[in-house]
Formats: C-alpha cells, structure tokens, sequence
C-alpha cells in the first residue's frame, strides 16, 4: 500500500526526487518494452528520422506527464488522491523509460528542452491542485484525453504517423495509448468535473506549441 508523505518537507523532498530523476537520471521500467527483442525492424533512414521526431515529442509528453502527477499529488492534501496520482506516476515511468530507450535505438536524442517543459507542467499541475480534487482530477481526463488522440494520430500511418515498417515505436504507442485512456476513466471515476471548452481549448494549443518545438529541439 502506498502512504502520502507525512510532512511537507517530506512531500517536497519526493517532488524534487522525481524532477531530478526524470530530467537527470536514465528512467527505468517495472516492465519490459512492448518493442520487444526480436528482429529488429529495418528502416530507411528517412523513416528513422521521421520516427525519432515523433518519439521525442511522445517522450517529452511523458516528462510533463511526471511533472503534472507529481506537482498534483504535492497540491492535495486527500491521502488518498496522493496515492492516485502517485501511481499513475509509477506506471507513466515505464513509458518515459520505453521512449528514452527507443530514441537511443534509433540514434537519436530527447529535447533539449526537457526542463522547461517539465517546469511549465509542474506549474500547471499545481495550479490544477489548488483548484480542488475535482478539478484536478478533470483536468488529468482532459489531459489524457488528449494526449491518446495525439497517440493515435502516431498510429495511423501514412496519414502523419509512425511508418508501418516500425513495429517498435508503433508497440510502445500503442500500449502508451491503452494506459492514457485508462488513467483517463480512473480519473473520471474518482470524481472528476468537466473542464470548460474554453480551458480544453487552451491545453490543445498549448500542446500543439509543445509538440511543434519538441518535434525539432
């Protein structure tokens, strides 16, 4: 059974562990890669470029993922709302640990721009946690809503997606995807509002800047 921390000062200790183990550190996974270790897919090398684009923005979304859910679970003071978004930090971890590795695969890097992503999530999450349970639950259905129609766009070859030739990335995404729906009906389930349109019309744009810049830097 996971506890809250019973201090602040312990809380905080927990945020600035994961800040530095997500931007600092080689993530690691509590299951193996959906990728798998069989034959390795053969790619062109224009496919290669296109597909490490494409995993870089998935693994930035998964260092803003740790900064939101942490930053969440520092806001609130429900045990067990700690607990919740404390575990779906755990399990977003194997996707930031499976995305790192496939970028390293492909020959590529993550954004150099991790920490500020990660700072402009944390904020969000904390402005999410001063709102109340409620709101800060929905804004995580928002957020993964989102995030598996951004995934599925990545599946769906050739129209912008991942290239069919790439079993491995399209394993990882397509497992990332079936987890995001799932934390996104937790969420809803635990007593989550609905966000104005006008709040889910600012994280899209928000994301799109994100996804935009990370594709490149």
């Amino acid at each position: 059974m996971t506890f809250a921390p019973v201090t602040l000062t312990d809380a905080l200790l927990s945020a600035a562990d994961t800040a530095l183990r997500t931007l600092f550190a080689p993530a690691h996974a509590s299951m193996p890669s959906p990728a798998g270790g069989g034959a390795a897919s053969v790619l062109s090398p224009q496919e290669a470029v296109y597909s490490a684009r494409l995993m870089r923005v998935n693994h930035v979304g998964e260092v803003c993922a740790q900064a939101l859910y942490t930053a969440q679970a520092l806001a609130t003071p429900d045990p067990a709302l700690w607990a919740h978004f404390s575990h779906a930090c755990a399990e977003e971890t194997n996707h930031l640990a499976w995305t790192a590795e496939r970028l390293h695969v492909l020959g590529s890097r993550p954004s150099l721009l991790n920490p500020l992503w990660y700072a402009g999530a944390f904020g969000l999450g904390l402005l999410a946690g001063r709102m109340g349970n409620a709101v800060s639950l929905g804004f995580v259905v928002e957020t993964e809503k989102q995030v598996g129609a951004h995934l599925q766009s990545h599946l769906n070859a050739p129209a912008g997606g991942l290239p069919k030739a790439d079993r491995e990335s399209r394993a990882i995404v397509q497992h990332m995807f079936l987890d995001e729906i799932r934390h996104a009906e937790a969420a809803s389930n635990a007593g989550a509002v609905e966000l104005p349109d006008g709040v889910k019309a600012l994280m899209r744009s928000a994301a799109k800047v994100m996804t935009t810049v990370a594709a490149r830097i």
